[in-house]
């Protein structure tokens, strides 16, 4: 069971990584085009900005659930290297079960964001699925497509926080477990 859950992990991690390089690209594609048609052309995209922004959102939240799965959010390792192994543990995976938490609102508040924005609209144009096709739409982008990162990020967030406790639980029980500072050394 442990080995199919380090696999799952190892597969999310990678997949979100990819997922953040691809909207850092993206980002910068977006920006470049726009400014090349802004000066050069003088005819801006109106969905250059808008994409540029969404990607960034995305990857925040993105890169948000990759910091909570590798320990690399903010912490107080200073006072963690002075405390006694047993308190480190307990305070580390407190606060971690907090991010867990937060994961847990991101998920609620988000879901009822998202059900809640449908009539509020960017201009852009979007894909949406019609009578079993896609289909093109041009002007306006419904912004719960935004939002939906919220709710998704709340879920891997807690996913990530839950696989980091069973982890340091396990490496704790097998005297192998270090604090994160530590392990990053």
């Amino acid at each position: 069971m442990a080995e199919i859950i380090k696999l799952f992990d190892v597969a999310v991690s990678k997949i979100l990584t990819a997922l953040c390089s691809v909207l850092l690209l993206l980002m910068v594609i977006f920006t470049v085009y726009s400014i090349v048609m802004r000066y050069v052309f003088e005819n801006p995209p109106v969905w250059g900005d808008l994409l540029t922004v969404l990607s960034n959102i995305w990857l925040v939240f993105f890169a948000l659930t990759l910091t909570v799965r590798n320990k690399d959010h903010i912490a107080l390792d200073l006072i963690y290297s002075l405390l006694p192994l047993n308190v480190a543990f307990a305070i580390q995976q407190f606060w971690t079960l907090v991010i867990g938490g937060l994961g847990v609102i991101m998920i609620i508040y988000g879901m009822e964001a998202v059900e809640t924005m449908g009539g509020k609209y960017w201009e852009m144009w979007y894909f949406t699925w019609e009578n079993g096709t896609i289909v093109f739409k041009e002007n306006y982008m419904p912004k719960k497509y935004a939002i939906a990162i919220v709710p998704i990020s709340g879920f891997l967030i807690c996913i990530a926080a839950l696989i980091s406790v069973l982890e340091d639980i396990f490496r704790l029980k097998a005297g192998t477990y270090e604090r994160a500072q530590e392990a990053d050394l």
